[in-house]
């Protein structure tokens, strides 16, 4: 069955292409450049589950069977920000260091207690037909005072998962896949997937 990714991440379309066929899911997952969409895709929504549904419905209704994630950072004492907004959260356009900064700004002063996070991602999939899902996986752990790390992208260097004493950026790129809100959101999803296939096969 052919599925059409709301990005053009070759890396993103790989790793979920990997995750699938790891759980007997064999699919073919193309790009928006794969069916010439080149439009931008407003993601207007007030959740990583409407925002990943915004892209993935777009897909649905050229057609094709849409599949799009949407993450981010909530940290507790922010009432949940940065959020929907993580990869943009110092302004356009996105730079990873000054999202750091800002969060590092905006956490100023608060304990060690206080500074509790998780890491979300959501991955929908919708049909042209109309019907969807979604799935949620998560990462919990605390923001730290200052960076540690020189690996992975974005708030890695400053989020400690729970249970570990080494920073996302500390972690190897398999050991991060491991226990990262994405890997458990895709986990889930090729959970979730057959039996949406079986239904519209």
């Amino acid at each position: 069955m052919k599925f059409v990714l709301a990005s053009n991440n070759r890396h993103k379309i790989e790793e979920i292409k990997s995750i699938l066929q790891k759980n007997a899911c064999e699919v073919e997952i193309l790009s928006l450049a794969d069916i010439g969409y080149t439009d931008e895709i407003v993601e207007d929504g007030t959740s990583f589950e409407e925002n990943a549904l915004i892209k993935a419905k777009t897909v649905a209704s050229l057609g094709y069977i849409g599949i799009a994630d949407d993450s981010g950072l909530c940290v507790d004492a922010l009432n949940g920000a940065p959020g929907i907004y993580s990869a943009r959260y110092a302004g356009e356009p996105c730079d990873h260091n000054a999202n750091n900064e800002k969060l590092l700004k905006a956490l100023d002063g608060k304990e060690d207690k206080e500074r509790s996070a998780a890491f979300v991602s959501v991955i929908a999939c919708a049909h042209p037909n109309g019907d969807f899902f979604t799935v949620r996986g998560e990462c919990h752990g605390k923001i730290l005072t200052s960076r540690q790390g020189e690996g992975g992208f974005g708030y890695d260097p400053l989020f400690l998962p729970d249970g570990y004493t080494v920073t996302f950026a500390e972690l190897s790129f398999d050991e991060k896949n491991t226990i990262s809100h994405r890997a458990k959101a895709l986990a889930a999803f090729a959970k979730a997937l057959p039996p949406f296939i079986r239904q519209h096969s």
